[in-house]
């Protein structure tokens, strides 16, 4: 299979997930992006997973491991859209809420992959 198509077919269902999840979330907060940090927190976690996976496997430039990482989980996370929910809270002047937003969201989505990491490496021996 063509690697774009491979990549197109993951983004599609990535981000088809993603909306699910923020769907779902909006019932928890409206003033809050849960959704957002949700999917990149779940999805650095999956990466980190995914990285020793493919890694281990060597399969780093599999169609598999395209499908996956770069199209699924490029679709699922929303970098742009936590840049704008920042700059949109920052705008409202609500630094304190930009501050916690960041922090959580960098913060958990590295810790995340770490743990993906972590977790992988060692179900792998």
């Amino acid at each position: 299979m063509n690697s774009y198509l491979t990549v197109f077919l993951g983004a599609g269902i990535g981000g088809a997930l993603r909306h699910a999840i923020n769907q779902f979330a909006a019932h928890w907060s409206s003033a809050f992006p849960v959704g957002t940090l949700t999917v990149n927190v779940v999805g650095s976690f999956l990466m980190g997973v995914a990285v020793v996976f493919f890694a281990a496997r060597g399969e780093s430039g599999s169609q598999l491991n395209l499908f996956f990482a770069t199209g699924l989980l490029g679709g699922f996370t929303t970098f742009s859209a936590f840049s704008l929910e920042s700059a949109m809270f920052a705008e409202k002047g609500d630094m304190a809420t930009v501050a916690l937003y960041i922090a959580l969201s960098v913060g958990l989505s590295v810790g995340a992959l770490l743990a993906g990491l972590a977790l992988a490496r060692s179900a792998l021996g």
